[in-house]
């Protein structure tokens, strides 16, 4: 067995993924209790809170079923992120071929302030961003969240979206451009 070093995420996720496909259950709840939190903000920030945990659940359940064919070529989190993707297009071709139209949910912060007025300054800061989002196409709005919200790299990004590095840069700039102008209207 793959025993990982402290701080090394893929040698864990590694390790973990030997475990379960040598039978241990547990380690199933590890990886679950590891990614499952990320792939619930990656949902809710594409719009889909509704419909968030019930993604997270599908996303588990198909990289389960293929996990004898994860190829290690990219982290375990892209991976899922990339198979959580697709059940949101999915879904989205899936409403639109009913004629239902999907709303971008406003989302909301949790706010660190100390008083009221601080309150009430996230909560509009909040929906301004939440606003400005909504306004990007939804391959800027993709990316954005990849890259700010959930930290991934140009490469991760691009292997999540089945895209180009380069084409992920002119996103995430075109989106950064979008949303600062947006913020300063």
């Amino acid at each position: 067995m793959i025993e990982a070093e402290p701080g090394d995420d893929t040698a864990l996720d590694r390790a973990l993924i030997e475990r379960w496909n040598a039978g241990d259950e547990q380690a199933a709840t590890a990886l679950v209790t590891r990614h499952a939190p990320a792939l619930a903000r990656y949902a809710v920030r594409l719009g889909m809170s509704d419909e968030a945990a019930e993604l997270v659940q599908d996303t588990f359940v198909r990289a389960f079923g293929a996990l004898g064919t994860f190829r290690s070529e990219s982290s375990l989190r892209t991976w899922l992120f990339t198979i959580q993707r697709r059940l949101v297009i999915d879904r989205r071709r899936a409403t639109a071929r009913r004629g239902q139209e999907l709303d971008i949910e406003e989302v909301g912060y949790a706010s660190t302030g100390y008083d009221a007025l601080d309150t009430i300054v996230a909560d509009e800061t909040s929906m301004r961003v939440t606003k400005a989002l909504a306004s990007l196409t939804r391959m800027q709005r993709e990316v954005f969240v990849l890259r700010v919200q959930e930290g991934r790299s140009y490469k991760e990004i691009a292997q999540i979206l089945d895209s180009s590095e380069g084409a992920a840069r002119v996103h995430y700039h075109n989106a950064m451009r979008a949303v600062k102008e947006f913020l300063d209207d």
